[in-house]
């Protein structure tokens, strides 16, 4: 939250030094990198932005595919490969892509979190449910530091959206105003994220993978989270799209208006999106991926870099004009240098700012290495393009999408519950088995 505020009091450095970008900015994030630390910079954070955006997308697409696939397992006996189903989810979704702006459809957003607040009550109702034979048998995983980064990852992913904040304070009546949003957009989260992970913790401990939704034993609520929060994803799956693809479309020069090169560009977009959710077709690990990159580096890492800098910046053009009474404004477009901005900025600001940024660099690094280790270790799938090529790989209980519970995850609390395969060593491989 602290760096949502730097960046809330960032742009509004912005707008009392530029009165330019109290109309219309496109892109407000990368619009401060070029005021705090110059040009180049800007272009970087646009590219990291649309990586992020690249990123969420596949694993908005991959939590989708795997919720349509675990409810086919449930409702039928159809052994249906999941790689197919990413392609069928991609394929039905393209043609939303088509449409210029989800501006319009703010429905969308709203429905979205409405069945995200319906998702996270049956989560508990669930859970609770589970929670007296579950309990008194769970087992928690041994002591592993990368999960405890893998965690990390995931924390920066459910509350990175910091790439979106400047966009909102600037469409906002009263941008000033944007700690007030921060406030209440942090508080709304924590409380219904902190919930559902302490009763996820409590109820299943270590019988709980990816997704908390599989270890719920009552199938029709299950069932119904799984249908919420795919809408959930689908929704904002063309939404979060919708920006990479105006960029695409800037850079290639195509119309505005509908025609072939928007459907070629777009088109591209999601195979592009499709062959990487193909080739890691694993939804834990590629969110704490994102966790640990793109999203720690506008998260944690950025935020405090531009507040420094803009504050510095301006600090030093009240400076200099109260000792020449006017304003340079060749000077005053300039951006500081980092022994000015030493010099200008309060050193307590200072310590904060960098032991924020230290903590992104170091736990973003730390998630990313992580990350990258369990996908290519514990929690390792061949992509999807080459298990046709390999005989004998693992299914991992296809025949039912339901985690259970207990030491050796063999618990059930209801009789009609069939448990998916066990998966002992998720978290690592247990010392004591």
């Amino acid at each position: 939250m602290l760096t949502s505020l730097m960046l809330g009091a960032s742009w509004n450095i912005l707008i009392r030094r530029w009165p330019e970008y109290r109309s219309h900015c496109r892109k407000p994030y990368p619009e401060m990198a070029y005021r705090a630390i110059g040009p180049f910079y800007k272009t970087i954070v646009s590219l990291c932005i649309d990586l992020t955006q690249f990123g969420i997308a596949v694993v908005y697409l991959l939590l989708s595919a795997k919720n349509i696939h675990d409810a086919i397992k449930s409702f039928s006996n159809a052994d249906i490969s999941f790689c197919y189903v990413i392609i069928i989810v991609a394929a039905c979704l393209l043609p939303a892509l088509f449409l210029k702006s989800p501006q319009d459809f703010w429905w969308a957003v709203v429905l979205a979190m409405f069945t995200t607040c319906a998702a996270i009550i049956l989560i508990l109702v669930g859970s609770a449910s589970d929670y007296e034979i579950c309990h008194h048998s769970h087992h928690l995983p041994d002591f592993k530091l990368t999960n405890y980064f893998l965690g990390l990852g995931t924390l920066i992913a459910s509350y990175g959206g910091h790439s979106a904040f400047p966009t909102i304070q600037h469409d906002m009546k009263k941008p000033t105003d944007f700690y007030k949003s921060t406030f209440l957009a942090f508080s709304i989260l924590f409380c219904m994220y902190t919930p559902v992970s302490l009763m996820g913790f409590l109820t299943y401990g270590d019988s709980l993978r990816d997704s908390v939704i599989n270890s719920i034993q009552i199938q029709w609520i299950q069932q119904a989270v799984n249908l919420l929060i795919t809408i959930h994803c689908i929704l904002t799956l063309t939404i979060v799209l919708n920006p990479l693809n105006q960029d695409i479309e800037d850079l290639f020069s195509v119309p505005h208006e509908f025609g072939i090169k928007r459907v070629i560009v777009r088109t591209g977009t999601m195979i592009g999106v499709t062959f990487l959710a193909e080739s890691i077709p694993t939804f834990g690990p590629m969110l704490d991926l994102m966790g640990g990159t793109t999203l720690a580096l506008t998260c944690l890492i950025l935020p405090p870099l531009f507040y420094v800098f803009l504050l510095a910046g301006e600090k030093r053009a009240q400076r200099l004009k109260a000792l020449r009474g006017f304003n340079n404004e060749t000077e005053n477009d300039q951006a500081c240098t980092f022994a000015e901005m030493i010099q200008e900025i309060p050193k307590y600001i200072l310590i904060i700012s960098a032991v924020i940024a230290a903590i992104g660099i170091m736990g973003g690094g730390a998630a990313t290495y992580s990350a990258i280790k369990e996908l290519s270790t514990t929690q390792f799938k061949v992509p999807c393009y080459i298990q046709p090529f390999i005989h004998n790989i693992d299914s991992e209980g296809n025949t039912t999408s339901t985690n259970c519970c207990g030491r050796y995850q063999n618990l059930t609390t209801h009789d009609s519950v069939t448990c998916s395969s066990e998966n002992l060593d998720f978290y690592g491989k247990r010392k004591n088995p």
